[in-house]
Protein backbone atom coordinates (compact mmCIF):
# COMPACT_ATOMS: atom_id res chain seq x y z
CA UNK A 1 0.00 0.00 0.00
CA UNK A 2 1.13 3.45 1.03
CA UNK A 3 5.09 3.43 0.61
CA UNK A 4 6.24 6.37 2.96
CA UNK A 5 4.68 8.65 5.49
CA UNK A 6 6.23 12.24 6.12
CA UNK A 7 5.98 13.89 9.43
CA UNK A 8 3.25 16.57 8.33
CA UNK A 9 1.11 12.82 7.01
CA UNK A 10 2.04 11.52 11.05
CA UNK A 11 1.07 14.90 12.56
CA UNK A 12 -2.37 14.56 10.30
CA UNK A 13 -3.10 10.76 11.42
CA UNK A 14 -2.65 11.94 14.88
CA UNK A 15 -4.79 14.45 15.18
CA UNK A 16 -7.26 12.19 13.23
CA UNK A 17 -6.18 9.29 15.52
CA UNK A 18 -6.56 12.08 18.90
CA UNK A 19 -10.21 13.38 17.85
CA UNK A 20 -12.06 10.34 15.61
CA UNK A 21 -10.58 7.17 18.04
CA UNK A 22 -10.70 5.33 14.85
CA UNK A 23 -6.87 4.61 13.90
CA UNK A 24 -5.64 4.38 10.43
CA UNK A 25 -2.33 4.65 8.23
CA UNK A 26 -3.56 6.29 5.72
CA UNK A 27 -3.74 9.93 4.93
CA UNK A 28 -3.16 12.24 1.64
CA UNK A 29 -3.33 14.84 0.04
CA UNK A 30 -5.55 15.51 -3.81
CA UNK A 31 -7.01 19.20 -4.97
CA UNK A 32 -6.19 20.54 -2.06
CA UNK A 33 -8.26 18.14 0.00
CA UNK A 34 -7.19 16.13 3.20
CA UNK A 35 -8.27 12.72 2.69
CA UNK A 36 -8.21 9.87 5.19
CA UNK A 37 -8.92 6.59 4.53
CA UNK A 38 -10.22 4.04 6.84
CA UNK A 39 -11.93 0.55 6.95
CA UNK A 40 -15.74 0.61 5.51
CA UNK A 41 -17.33 -0.18 9.18
CA UNK A 42 -15.56 2.82 10.73
CA UNK A 43 -16.29 5.42 8.59
CA UNK A 44 -19.70 6.60 10.02
CA UNK A 45 -17.81 6.53 13.33
CA UNK A 46 -14.84 8.23 11.99
CA UNK A 47 -17.29 11.42 10.86
CA UNK A 48 -19.10 11.69 13.82
CA UNK A 49 -22.41 13.00 14.74
CA UNK A 50 -23.43 15.12 12.40
CA UNK A 51 -20.03 15.32 11.12
CA UNK A 52 -19.03 16.93 14.86
CA UNK A 53 -15.63 15.07 13.96
CA UNK A 54 -14.82 16.25 10.70
CA UNK A 55 -15.71 19.71 11.21
CA UNK A 56 -13.21 19.79 14.65
CA UNK A 57 -10.83 18.92 12.73
CA UNK A 58 -11.30 20.84 9.69
CA UNK A 59 -11.43 23.67 12.19
CA UNK A 60 -7.87 22.92 13.71
CA UNK A 61 -6.24 22.42 10.60
CA UNK A 62 -8.37 25.40 7.96
CA UNK A 63 -8.31 22.78 5.60
CA UNK A 64 -11.00 20.65 3.62
CA UNK A 65 -11.42 17.22 4.72
CA UNK A 66 -12.65 14.07 3.63
CA UNK A 67 -12.95 10.30 5.05
CA UNK A 68 -13.30 7.60 2.53
CA UNK A 69 -13.45 3.72 2.95
CA UNK A 70 -9.89 2.02 2.21
CA UNK A 71 -10.07 0.18 -0.90
CA UNK A 72 -9.99 -3.69 -0.07
CA UNK A 73 -7.93 -4.21 -3.61
CA UNK A 74 -7.85 -3.83 -7.37
CA UNK A 75 -11.47 -4.38 -7.91
CA UNK A 76 -12.16 -1.58 -5.42
CA UNK A 77 -10.37 0.97 -7.67
CA UNK A 78 -13.59 2.45 -9.46
CA UNK A 79 -15.31 3.60 -6.27
CA UNK A 80 -12.05 4.47 -4.27
CA UNK A 81 -11.27 6.77 -6.99
CA UNK A 82 -14.66 8.11 -7.86
CA UNK A 83 -14.78 9.31 -3.74
CA UNK A 84 -11.68 10.97 -4.15
CA UNK A 85 -12.23 12.95 -7.50
CA UNK A 86 -15.74 13.23 -6.46
CA UNK A 87 -17.82 15.45 -7.63
CA UNK A 88 -15.88 15.34 -10.62
CA UNK A 89 -16.87 12.33 -12.96
CA UNK A 90 -15.55 9.89 -15.24
CA UNK A 91 -16.67 7.42 -17.74
CA UNK A 92 -15.23 4.14 -17.78
CA UNK A 93 -12.26 2.91 -15.70
CA UNK A 94 -10.24 0.23 -17.08
CA UNK A 95 -7.89 -1.80 -15.32
CA UNK A 96 -4.42 -3.74 -17.37
CA UNK A 97 -1.57 -5.72 -16.01
CA UNK A 98 0.09 -2.85 -14.75
CA UNK A 99 -2.11 0.56 -15.45
CA UNK A 100 -5.13 1.83 -14.80
CA UNK A 101 -6.77 3.63 -17.50
CA UNK A 102 -9.45 6.24 -16.41
CA UNK A 103 -11.81 7.51 -19.51
CA UNK A 104 -13.24 11.01 -18.70
CA UNK A 105 -15.12 13.47 -21.24
CA UNK A 106 -13.21 16.66 -22.45
CA UNK A 107 -14.37 19.04 -19.29
CA UNK A 108 -14.03 16.13 -16.88
CA UNK A 109 -10.14 15.34 -18.66
CA UNK A 110 -9.43 18.95 -17.91
CA UNK A 111 -10.72 18.94 -14.38
CA UNK A 112 -8.45 15.82 -13.40
CA UNK A 113 -5.53 16.98 -14.79
CA UNK A 114 -5.53 19.93 -13.45
CA UNK A 115 -3.68 23.62 -13.72
CA UNK A 116 0.21 22.07 -14.95
CA UNK A 117 -1.11 18.59 -14.28
CA UNK A 118 -1.01 19.23 -10.56
CA UNK A 119 -4.15 16.99 -9.87
CA UNK A 120 -3.13 14.56 -12.55
CA UNK A 121 0.55 13.67 -10.34
CA UNK A 122 -1.40 13.92 -6.87
CA UNK A 123 -3.52 10.85 -8.47
CA UNK A 124 -0.96 9.41 -10.02
CA UNK A 125 1.09 9.17 -6.94
CA UNK A 126 -2.05 7.30 -4.80
CA UNK A 127 -2.66 4.92 -7.39
CA UNK A 128 0.81 3.89 -7.49
CA UNK A 129 1.15 3.81 -3.33
CA UNK A 130 -2.29 1.86 -3.33
CA UNK A 131 -2.48 0.23 -6.34
CA UNK A 132 1.44 -0.42 -7.92
CA UNK A 133 0.26 0.85 -11.04
CA UNK A 134 0.41 3.42 -13.73
CA UNK A 135 -2.30 5.89 -14.13
CA UNK A 136 -2.99 7.27 -17.16
CA UNK A 137 -6.05 9.36 -18.25
CA UNK A 138 -7.79 9.32 -21.76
Amino acid sequence: MVSTINMQDMRYLNLFNQITHVPTRFCFKYNDFIIYCVSKPLVSKAIGEQGKNIKRIREILRAKVKVIPKPSGIGDARHFIANIISPVSFKDLEIKENELIITAGSRNKAALLGRNKRRYLEMHKIVKDFFGKELKIV
